[in-house]
């Protein structure tokens, strides 16, 4: 019994080509795009986390809240975003503390 040997595929046309991949999102240029309005715009995301999840907590303790998973979900959304905000901020002080040690 032999194997026939796998040969090289040199025409991916006649495969029928290949399936198109997905644009890339492009970086925002000019003076409204960029890393500060990232910046901001994720901070007001976590602002608007808090203020929902202050809200169902004050219906949780007035005993408007029926389901109280929902603020159970907000409150821990909550927690791991600012928890991820601070460990980003922490790795920013960082690397600028690293970048005003170097040597010019």
């Amino acid at each position: 019994m032999s194997i026939a040997p796998i040969g090289s595929v040199t025409d991916v046309a006649a495969l029928g080509g290949l399936p198109a991949l997905p644009a890339l999102p492009t970086a925002p240029t000019g003076v409204d795009g960029g890393f500060g309005s990232m910046l901001t715009s994720g901070l007001e995301r976590l602002e608007g986390m808090h203020d929902a999840s202050d809200r169902l907590a004050v219906q949780a303790a007035t005993g408007d809240l029926t389901d109280i998973h929902d603020y159970m979900i907000a409150s821990t959304e909550t927690s791991v975003a600012t928890e991820l905000t601070v460990a980003v901020r922490n790795k920013a002080v960082e690397a600028f503390t690293e970048i005003m040690r170097m040597q010019v």
